[in-house]
């Protein structure tokens, strides 16, 4: 029997070690190809390439894996791939990560690395994005393999739902404490823009902020899960039609 097929994407490119570890905690399991941005990509969320033309190269960096690099967004990288780079196979998961970052909370709807697992999800194939919170590139991430095994090996058995894909985050610490289902938590980025004057005289803006929580007191959220130890993981849908309001709305018909 064929070994399952994995595509695998990230935000921070084809050379982070992210990826890397993520490549060598799977190439036994499964075929991996990889298709990554040639440059870091984070906050793209699900932006695509509509004017610029690509470029694609293949790379040789990381053993067990046939790597390609990208010069769009994460999810050009996705539709690329899926339309060049198959060679007669149709991935049976898509994997976005390992994202050197958190991606609870509202950080969901910035992060290239979902973008990857939407694209995947909105192509009828079983998604899924890794990150860490810890934001060193540079950082051993080897420690997470045995709950990425453990999620990966569940989604090729049992699958997901049609518009479903999964939201994977590892607190930074070294021993976990387990893992939690969680929803999304509510919070706020405040403070978000540093103005400074440049040396000739025009202003210019950094993109910066703090984040606040704005539900400190919940116990069930992807936030209380993290700051307690646990492995994340947040089903997310790609339907965002809240149907509570929708048949609230019905009077509205004409």
């Amino acid at each position: 029997m064929k070994k399952p097929f994995i595509l695998i994407s990230n935000d921070d490119g084809y050379q982070s070690r992210g990826i890397r570890c993520l490549v060598e905690c799977l190439r036994d399991m499964a075929d991996i190809l990889v298709c990554a941005p040639d440059g870091g990509r984070s906050g793209y969320s699900c932006a695509f390439s509509a004017v610029p033309p690509l470029y694609i190269q293949r790379r040789d960096n990381i053993p067990g894996a046939e790597v390609w690099s990208c010069s769009g967004t994460p999810v050009d990288c996705v539709k690329i791939a899926l339309d060049q780079l198959m060679d007669g196979r149709w991935p049976d998961l898509v994997i976005g990560g390992i994202n050197h970052g958190d991606n609870s909370t509202v950080n969901t709807h910035y992060s290239g690395t979902m973008g990857v697992a939407m694209e995947g999800c909105m192509k009828y194939i079983p998604s899924i994005a890794f990150s860490s919170c810890n934001y060193n590139p540079d950082a051993d991430l080897s420690h997470l393999g045995h709950y990425i095994r453990k999620i990966v090996n569940r989604v090729l058995s049992d699958g997901l739902p049609k518009g479903v894909c999964l939201n994977v985050n590892f607190p930074d610490v070294r021993q976990f404490s387990g893992l939690r289902v969680c929803r999304m938590g509510y919070g706020s980025w405040i403070n978000e823009v540093v103005k400074d004057v440049h040396p000739r005289g025009y202003n210019y803006y950094w993109m910066t902020g703090h984040y606040r929580d704005d539900e400190a007191g919940a116990v069930d959220n992807d936030r209380w899960a993290l700051s307690h130890g646990y492995v994340c993981v947040t089903p997310t849908t790609m339907d965002v039609t809240d149907y509570r309001m929708l048949n609230e709305m019905k009077d509205w018909e004409e």
